[in-house]
């Protein structure tokens, strides 16, 4: 495996409660090694109105190749309509690290 087979998907959500419903799915699924939750304030334009809302953004370490079941899991789980679920790739890290990522999460068959 390479860096680039790993990366860091960034979710928010408007409570914590629901991140922690999240988090823990992902983590008994395999579909995520490690998911690490911060407050945030997000600014962003919806139906033409500017909010200013108070949010849990969500950093989940996992494999490149499960990315579409990760979605899938949290779209149906999630209350936004357009949930932000987005993917980042890693161009590196400590090898030591990837490997548990392995190991934490589901077997990738090619």
């Amino acid at each position: 495996m390479t860096p680039t087979d790993y990366c860091v998907v960034l979710i928010t959500t408007p409570e914590e409660g629901l991140a922690e419903r999240i988090s823990d799915l992902l983590i008994e699924q395999n579909l995520g090694a490690c998911v690490q939750t911060t407050p945030i304030s997000s600014v962003y334009r919806w139906s033409s109105e500017v909010h200013h809302e108070n949010e849990i953004l969500m950093l989940v370490k996992t494999r490149t190749a499960l990315i579409d079941e990760l979605v899938e899991q949290v779209r149906e789980m999630h209350v936004y309509d357009a949930p932000e679920i987005i993917a980042l790739p890693i161009i590196g890290g400590s090898p030591d690290y990837l490997n548990w990522v392995d190991a934490q999460t589901r077997p990738v068959y090619r």
